[in-house]
C-alpha cells in the first residue's frame, strides 16, 4: 500500500531501495517501475493486503486534516486519488453546513499529484469529485510557488521517496503560514508481539498475494521491504521538526503498523 516516489537529490546520494541500498537516480526509476506494474490492481490490492482496514486509516488521517470551503489542499503522492475524495466530500459537507452550497467561490480545490503518470490515469479512470485536479509531478521539486496552499498531505507514499528530507523542505515551503501537514504512512509496531505477527504477514502473504492478484511478487516484495527501512515515529517526528514544522504530533494506528504525523507550519 504505497504511492509513488521522487527523483533524487544529487547524483552522488544513495537510497534504500526495499533493503538494498541503490543510487537515487536508480531508485527513481526502479520505483516507477513498481508502480507502473501495479497501477491496475492498486486499490484491490489495497483491500486485499489490509483487510480493507486502510480505509479506516484514510478516513482517521482526512478527519485529522479537517478540510475547509476554499482551501487549496495539496495530496502528494496521491495515487488514485483516495484521500483527495475524502477531502473533495468532506470540504463541500463543511461549505453546505456554512450557507448556500451553490456558491463556488468557496469550493475548496484539491489537487492530486504524484510522479507515476499510470497512478494518475487510474485515478482518472475511477472518476473524481469536482473540487479534483490530477497533475503528474514531482514532491522533491513542487510545481508550485511558495506560500500557495493551505493544507499539504502525503498517504503511503514518503517512504518511497529519494530523499525524505528534501521532500519535507518542499512541503514546507508550499505552505501559507498556518498551514498544516499531514503524513500517513507505515510505521513501527509498538510491541514486539504486534510486530512479529505483521512480519509473519507481510512478509509471507503479501507477496504471495500480489502474485495471486497482480502476477507481479517482486513489487510486493519491495513494498514490503520499504516498510522495514523507514523511519520510526519518533526519528520520523524530528525530522518533520527539522523541516521547519511545529506542534508536531503522532498516533498510531492499529497498535503502530500506520501512524499519522500531523504539524503546523508556523
Amino acid at each position: 500500500m504505497s504511492d509513488s516516489t521522487t527523483r533524487p537529490h544529487s547524483s552522488g546520494d544513495t537510497s534504500s531501495f526495499g533493503f538494498r541500498d541503490v543510487d537515487a537516480k536508480e531508485k527513481v526509476r526502479m520505483v516507477r517501475g513498481v508502480f507502473d506494474s501495479v497501477a491496475s490492481n492498486y486499490d484491490l490490492m489495497n483491500d486485499l493486503m489490509s483487510a480493507g482496514v486502510h480505509r479506516l486509516w484514510k478516513d482517521a488521517a482526512a478527519a485529522r486534516l479537517n478540510p475547509r470551503p476554499g482551501e487549496v489542499i495539496l495530496d502528494v503522492a496521491g495515487g488514485t486519488g483516495d484521500m483527495a475524495r475524502r477531502y473533495s466530500k468532506m470540504a463541500r459537507r463543511a461549505q453546505e453546513r456554512r450557507g448556500d452550497p451553490s456558491d463556488t467561490n468557496r469550493d475548496a480545490s484539491v489537487i492530486v499529484l504524484d510522479y507515476n503518470a499510470e497512478m494518475i490515469l487510474a485515478g482518472v479512470d475511477k472518476g473524481g469529485e469536482p473540487e479534483m485536479s490530477w497533475s503528474v509531478g514531482d514532491a522533491m521539486a513542487l510545481p508550485l510557488p511558495d506560500a500557495s496552499v493551505d493544507a499539504y498531505s502525503i498517504s503511503f507514499g514518503i517512504r518511497n521517496v529519494a530523499d525524505i528530507s528534501v521532500a519535507l523542505s518542499e512541503a514546507r515551503r508550499v505552505l501559507k503560514p498556518g498551514g498544516r501537514f499531514l503524513c500517513l504512512e507505515f510505521s513501527r509496531p509498538t510491541t514486539g508481539a504486534i510486530r512479529k505477527a505483521y512480519d509473519a504477514w507481510s512478509f509471507n502473504a503479501i507477496p504471495a498475494i500480489g502474485q495471486w492478484v497482480a502476477k507481479d511478487r517482486d513489487s510486493y516484495q519491495y513494498l514490503v521491504e520499504s516498510i522495514r527501512r523507514f523511519p520510526d515515529q519518533t526519528t520520523f517526528k524530528r525530522m518533520i521538526e527539522d523541516a521547519g514544522f511545529r506542534s508536531v504530533t503522532v498516533t498510531n494506528m492499529a497498535g503502530g503498523v500506520a501512524a499519522i504525523h500531523h504539524g503546523w507550519a508556523i
